[in-house]
């Protein structure tokens, strides 16, 4: 009995092994069960002739070496700030839009400094493109070409993308050409990555490489869905987390910049913060989900509406708030005049409340500043939507006039004077009255970008 079960195992064995190596060898079967197997390429096959690849070229200032960047270096050794000029380029991808009129989405870091502009199309014309416009805060741009029988890609209601849904990613990774790659919505609402200033992000684990970036990503019936931008990487290769513009957020910015030529951030008036455990515990929340409204600017349109310091934002035109950031993304996204439906937590209990959006005031002031050693500069106050806003404390400078002492020394546009011969300054008035005084050298402290340095004007 047993030698018989034995045998009898042995056989199944074979028969089984048989089976599997002949299953291995085997080629893809075309149908099964009379069916065709399904396929992406019906969809590519429409899809692909409107994804572009965008070549670059610009030209930028560099010192020869990062010692001639530091003022002091150069003023001891007294080197002259001659910057040489260097070639650039670079690669990416692009999505037509709009056929007719010629026109394409790509990312703003795509064609940064751009002074020509090449785009190949799937059919491998080349067309000399022209920006129409871009917005460097959400990293969308504009281009616009002149071409015939171009190929736009149909685009849908990003609103409507859920966590699972089937999306393809499209591009041009390592300029080696138009390549194809797939995956699924790994997460929705990605924000506060300190990839852009305002950000909404569409997480995919379709690879998305460098070269990809301004790209297409699409649905499985080969719509667009978002415009490629980043990767979340170490190595600075694909690890399954990329991240797509919504195409909504891409329109809106887009018809603004047909309509006027810019982007137009909307206002509230509105000061934030996260919720702490601290705070939650102090305010009595059982969540620690929501934004804690902390100020008021009076005479906003929050203030009109009716919102006060120590409401908790729940959510916002039904979307659920996790925190500050979440805020600060829906407000400034949304276009100027739109209404808005606050949902609130005061005092324990639920309510909403609707605010219109207005546009942000940009008060430009370009005072006249008297200290002969300061000619040629203009400086005002940090407005709001400044990346120094409300972490540093000074003036912003608007312009150096080239060729002036203070741009012989150092001073720039856009950076921020903290001090004064070593006195700290907070606002525009204090400045104003720190360098009025008649001396033959100023000592300032600047930040620029994440460093900070002094730089000395004299006479």
């Amino acid at each position: 009995m047993i030698d018989t079960f034995s045998r009898l195992f042995s056989i199944l064995l074979f028969a089984a092994c048989s089976f599997f190596v002949a299953s291995v060898n085997a080629a893809l079967p075309q149908e099964l069960d009379g069916s065709e197997l399904p396929s992406l390429a019906p969809m590519l096959e429409n899809v692909t002739p409107a994804v572009v690849n965008i070549a670059t070229e610009g030209r930028v200032k560099q010192r020869q070496s990062p010692l001639f960047s530091d003022p002091f270096f150069r003023h001891f050794f007294k080197i002259p700030d001659q910057p040489v000029e260097r070639k650039t380029s670079s690669l990416g991808s692009g999505v037509i839009v709009d056929s007719k009129r010629g026109l394409v989405l790509t990312n703003n870091h795509v064609i940064a400094n751009a002074i020509q502009i090449t785009v190949t199309l799937r059919d491998g014309r080349q067309v000399e493109a022209e920006i129409v416009g871009a917005d460097p805060e959400t990293d969308i741009a504009v281009l616009k070409m002149t071409a015939e029988n171009l190929t736009a890609l149909t685009t849908t209601d990003s609103d409507d993308l859920r966590v699972g849904d089937f999306v393809v990613a499209i591009g041009n990774p390592f300029g080696l050409g138009q390549t194809v790659t797939s995956g699924i919505i790994s997460a929705l609402s990605r924000s506060g990555l300190g990839i852009e200033e305002y950000e909404d992000f569409i997480q995919t684990d379709a690879s998305i490489n460098p070269g990809n970036s301004g790209g297409a990503l699409v649905n499985l019936k080969g719509e667009l869905v978002g415009i490629n931008t980043a990767i979340f990487s170490q190595s600075g290769a694909s690890h399954g987390i990329g991240f797509a513009i919504p195409i909504n957020l891409a329109l809106r910015i887009m018809e603004q910049i047909l309509d006027t030529g810019e982007v137009k951030r909307g206002f509230l008036g509105v000061s934030i913060q996260d919720i702490s455990p601290e705070l939650a515990e102090a305010f009595g929340l059982k969540r620690k989900n929501g934004a804690l409204i902390n100020k008021i600017l009076e005479d906003s349109p929050a203030d009109k509406a009716g919102l006060l310091p120590g409401d908790i934002v729940i959510s916002i035109d039904g979307k659920k708030i996790r925190n500050a950031n979440d805020v600060r993304n829906r407000i400034g996204l949304l276009p100027i005049g739109e209404k808005i439906e606050f949902k609130l937590l005061r005092d324990g209990k639920e309510f909403d409340l609707v605010v219109l959006v207005e546009e942000v005031v940009k008060k430009e002031t370009k005072p006249k500043v008297s200290n002969d050693l300061l000619k040629g500069v203009t400086v005002g106050d940090i407005q709001k939507g400044s990346p120094y806003f409300a972490k540093v404390r000074g003036v912003l400078v608007l312009e150096t006039q080239r060729g002036s002492r203070a741009w012989k020394s150092g001073l720039r546009a856009n950076d921020v004077i903290t001090s004064v011969n070593k006195n700290p300054i907070k606002n525009l008035d204090e400045f104003l009255s720190a360098v009025d005084k008649k001396e033959d050298a100023l000592l300032l402290r600047i930040v620029r970008g994440n460093m900070a340095t002094f730089i000395v004007i004299k006479k």
